[in-house]
């Protein structure tokens, strides 16, 4: 069985060096949503990126130390990204978080395939 909802993609742009309650802040987050019982997430690590700061972030330089750019995705229906927000706000020190509405399919076990 398919089944297509509107769905709300969360990005939390974030720093490989943010921290949360001693733990990197892209894994606290992902683990929030997981309790949450969120559809489903992703923390990303990007080569390059800048910010605020307007410095440049870079995983490429090994000498620079953790500085490398991460984008976390969590993608759930609409109602339950905007409840999970004020749980992850406190966390997020600086940054950037986006949203982006979008289709979401469901693929469950002993789903047709596709014609």
């Amino acid at each position: 069985m398919r089944i297509m909802e509107d769905a709300l993609l969360l990005r939390v742009f974030l720093g490989e060096d943010d921290m949360a309650g001693g733990q990197p802040l892209y894994r606290a987050i992902i683990e929030a949503a997981m309790r949450a019982g969120l559809a489903g997430g992703t923390a990303l690590p990007a080569p390059m990126g800048f910010g605020g700061s307007r410095g440049i972030r870079t995983g490429i330089n090994v000498d620079a130390g953790a500085h490398q750019p991460i984008v976390v995705e969590i993608i759930d229906r609409p109602d339950r990204i905007e409840a999970f927000l004020p749980l992850i706000e406190p966390m997020i020190p600086s940054g950037v978080v986006t949203l982006e509405a979008l289709k979401m399919r469901k693929i469950v076990p002993g789903s047709p395939a596709p014609a």
